[in-house]
């Protein structure tokens, strides 16, 4: 099924220090776990691993000048969030459900009313934590401003409603014809489950949204010439510590996140901090679309259920037919 969706309505971050290399999440005591490691020594990664985590990306309005929730404040914004999803109805993703939660509403409709969408049964029960947003850094919690000529052409922004961002079959978006919904991805709650493979010398990251899959040498030779681009980057991993660093750079213009320039640098760490935790920290730095870098904290949780195949339009056929339709339209003379 196609991911006919993008992330909607930004609004959430948290002040969280950057002075520890890695944000430790849920750590145990050091006498109670010890980092699994692969024949070779590095620390094993390898599994299932799910994005479930709907705390907002940017810190909401309300919550400004807060790095942290309460317990108490927690529970209450879960029990909101939960009465947001409890009708089943049309699905709620990205910031949407955070958002819905602190102003109350219960009735979230589609950004697509005009055809329908999907429904809650399409998405996983989503979770949040004390934080006020995944945004680690700046410590405002907020996406740094754009530069001029970002604001001119609208890059480095959370992308547009599809209903409201394509016009025909000239624009239709990667993801609708189930090219490729870009990596990395801050998506939670809707095939948002990631595998990792490990060898000595290389590491696998599989996304379960459209399958897309990045093979990562480590260690090995740099990053070819800039004037190689791909959907996906180029992506370079090191071990620093028990930490795999995985740098990216490369993107065709079509492939950046956020369509942000060529320019765009992104540099993600995988740290394992328990047996069941992985935080996962994004570092995005692009100075033709962002004033300043800005970095994003993920705790993946382990997973025991195997990554389901992701079954989509491959081929395009979604714009066969729509293309197919309108010469029916014109023949019968019903085209507009």
């Amino acid at each position: 099924m196609a991911g006919r969706f993008v992330v909607a309505g930004v609004g959430a971050a948290v002040a969280l220090t950057m002075l520890v290399p890695s944000l430790v999440w849920a750590q145990p005591a050091a006498d109670e776990w010890r980092v699994p490691r692969t024949p070779d020594g590095y620390p094993d990664l390898q599994g299932v691993w799910a994005n479930n985590n709907a705390t907002p990306l940017e810190r909401p309005e309300v919550w400004a000048g807060r790095s942290r929730l309460t317990d108490e404040e927690l529970a209450a914004f879960r029990a909101a969030a939960a009465d947001v999803t409890a009708s089943g109805l049309d699905a709620v993703f990205g910031d949407q459900l955070a958002l819905a939660a602190l102003a109350g509403i219960t009735d979230v409709e589609s950004y697509d009313a005009g055809t329908g969408n999907y429904n809650q049964f399409w998405l996983v029960e989503r979770d949040f934590d004390n934080r006020t947003s995944l945004i680690v850094d700046p410590p405002d919690g907020r996406i740094p401003a754009r530069t001029p000529d970002a604001e001119r052409v609208g890059r480095g922004q959370p992308p547009a409603p599809i209903a409201e961002k394509a016009d025909s079959w000239v624009d239709r978006p990667l993801s609708e014809r189930c090219i490729t919904f870009g990596v990395p991805s801050l998506f939670a709650g809707y095939n948002s489950y990631y595998q990792i493979f490990q060898s000595r010398d290389y590491a696998v990251v599989l996304m379960e949204m459209i399958h897309d899959a990045r093979v990562i040498p480590i260690d090995g030779p740099p990053h070819p010439s800039s004037r190689i681009r791909q959907l996906h980057g180029d992506s370079r991993g090191r071990w620093e510590g028990d930490t795999l660093v995985v740098e990216t750079k490369n993107y065709s213009r079509l492939g950046a996140f956020w369509g942000a320039s060529e320019d765009l640098t992104v540099v993600e760490r995988f740290t394992r901090v328990g047996p069941d935790t992985l935080n996962y920290e994004v570092t995005f730095e692009d100075s033709t679309t962002w004033t300043r870098p800005w970095t994003v904290m993920i705790p993946l949780r382990r997973s025991e259920d195997p990554l389901f195949e992701y079954a989509c339009h491959e081929g395009n056929l979604g714009m066969e037919g729509i293309l197919a339709g309108y010469r029916a339209q014109e023949r019968t003379g019903e085209a507009r």
